[in-house]
């Protein structure tokens, strides 16, 4: 590895430590925050049999719905899925294993596991079919079901700076689940729009450290499909 964080390319980035049969964490909600360009990469490294956690599976043309196009995931741990018709036909076609996870609950596993804390009780899902086969237990008069925490091989995220130590900072609610993901994984490599030397990112600001992250990408010009510019009332 080199000795920079920073690679030249998200292919570059990849290369070295993606393999079939991998279980990664990829940061996003809905469109919003998703590291495009490392997926984009991803799918071009013809990698295959993927478990994927992430909050949705994109859309048939761009996010995570480019992997599911090109049958590259076997799994998906996701908490939405209701806008990828191809994810769909490949649900119902017993084509593709799906853990579907209460959005919190999602969020939870991930911190958890990037906390090192194993597992935790949680009242979400008590008495639907989330509940069924995990042990229970009664607290204070009420039911909680154990949800194990999730780790991944290799966790892709997106924010909007970098420093070279890999310090990040994320762009508002574009933040939302990239820190839980990042932190899950083993190796993190986060695309980002601006990179600084160390130093000029204050260190308050800073939303996760760069201890979670071995690997930085630059997309100055990401598609931003969610963003809506208004230039007049």
């Amino acid at each position: 590895m080199s000795q920079s964080k920073i690679y030249d390319s998200a292919e570059q980035a990849l290369q070295d430590i993606i393999k079939d049969g991998q279980t990664l964490a990829i940061g996003g909600f809905g469109l919003c925050g998703i590291p495009e360009a490392l997926i984009v990469a991803l799918r071009d490294s013809g990698v295959k049999e993927l478990t994927c956690i992430s909050n949705n599976a994109g859309v048939d043309d761009f996010g995570l719905g480019l992997l599911l196009n090109t049958r590259q995931i076997k799994k998906m741990i996701a908490s939405y899925v209701g806008e990828n018709k191809e994810f769909e036909r490949q649900f119902l076609g017993g084509e593709l294993d799906v853990e579907l996870t209460p959005q919190g609950t999602l969020a939870e596993k991930l911190r958890a596991g990037g906390a090192g804390i194993p597992a935790f009780y949680t009242a979400t899902g008590v008495g639907t079919q989330v509940a069924e086969g995990k042990e229970s237990r009664e607290f204070n008069g009420r039911t909680y079901i154990l949800e194990h925490a999730l780790t991944a091989d290799i966790a892709l995220v997106k924010a909007q700076k970098a420093d070279k130590a890999g310090n990040l900072m994320f762009n508002k609610t574009a933040r939302n689940f990239n820190p839980d993901c990042a932190m899950a994984g083993k190796i993190t490599v986060a695309e980002v729009e601006e990179i600084v030397e160390i130093g000029e990112l204050d260190a308050d600001a800073i939303h996760l450290p760069g201890i979670f992250v071995q690997r930085i990408i630059l997309n100055r010009n990401p598609e931003k499909r969610i963003e809506k510019v208004t230039v007049k009332q």
